[in-house]
C-alpha cells in the first residue's frame, strides 16, 4: 500500500524543510506539510518559559514538560485523524526522546502506512547552517544532530550535506512508489536501518 504519511525526522538545521518543499514538488497528489515548529508557534507562551512546558536553555538543550506533552499528544491524534479522512501528510520532526517518540507515532498512525525518513548531515554542517540562519540558539543543531535518531528505525537515510534536497525528494517518491530497477542510490542516500547499537549520545532531554 501506498504510504499515506512521510515522517522526516532529523535535528535542527539538518534541512527538514528544505526536503518538505522539495517533495511536494516531485509527488504528484497534494501532499499538506505539518512540522513541529508550526506546533511550537501555536502554544501560549507561558508554555515557552517554564517547566511545565518547552524549556530551551542558552546551551541549545530542551527539556519537555506535562503540559507540552499533552498538546502534542493531542496534535499527534489530529494528525493521524487527518491522514484517516484521506489527506496526504509529510510531517517535519525532531524526535527529542529517539525511538520512545518514533513510538508514540507509531500509536497516533495506526492503521496507516508510513514512510519513515531519517534526515542526517554532519554536526559539523549543522553547526555552520545555524550560524548562517542566525534564527536558532547555538549548539541546539549538534546536540540534536546525533540523539534525535537513536533507536529509530526508517525506511530510508538521506544525507543532505551529501545529495540535494531535490535528489533526496526524488529517491524517496521512487522508493514510496516501489519503483522496479532503482539501482544505487545517489550519494547522500542510504536504504540502512539504523542500528540501534549506534554508538550512544548523550540524552539532552529528560523523560
Amino acid at each position: 500500500m501506498r504510504p499515506r504519511v512521510i515522517v522526516l525526522n532529523g535535528g535542527s538545521s539538518a534541512g527538514k524543510s528544505s526536503l518538505v518543499r522539495a517533495l511536494q514538488g516531485v509527488l504528484a497528489e497534494p501532499w499538506i506539510a505539518f512540522g513541529v515548529d508550526s506546533l511550537v508557534e501555536a502554544m501560549p507562551p507561558r508554555l515557552l518559559e517554564g517547566p511545565d512546558g518547552l524549556a530551551i536553555a542558552a546551551d541549545g538543550s530542551i527539556a519537555v514538560g506535562p503540559a507540552y506533552r499533552a498538546i502534542a499528544r493531542a496534535w499527534r491524534e489530529g494528525i493521524g485523524a487527518m491522514a484517516r479522512a484521506g489527506a496526504n501528510v509529510i510531517l517535519d520532526l525532531v524526535f527529542l526522546d529517539g525511538a520512545a517518540n518514533q513510538a508514540e507515532w507509531r500509536d497516533a498512525l495506526r492503521a496507516l502506512p508510513v514512510f519513515w525518513v531519517g534526515v542526517r548531515c554532519a554536526p559539523a554542517v549543522a553547526r555552520a547552517r545555524e550560524a548562517a540562519r542566525g534564527d536558532r540558539i547555538p549548539g541546539m543543531a549538534v546536540r540534536q544532530a546525533q540523539t534525535v535518531h537513536r533507536g529509530v528505525a526508517y525506511d530510508l537515510d538521506v544525507d543532505t550535506a551529501a545529495a540535494t534536497s531535490e535528489a533526496c525528494a526524488r529517491a524517496i517518491a521512487a522508493r514510496m512508489d516501489g519503483v522496479p530497477g532503482a539501482g544505487e542510490p545517489p550519494p547522500g542516500l542510504s536504504l540502512r536501518r539504523p542500528s540501534c547499537a549506534d554508538p550512544p549520545a548523550h540524552r539532552n532531554v529528560p523523560r
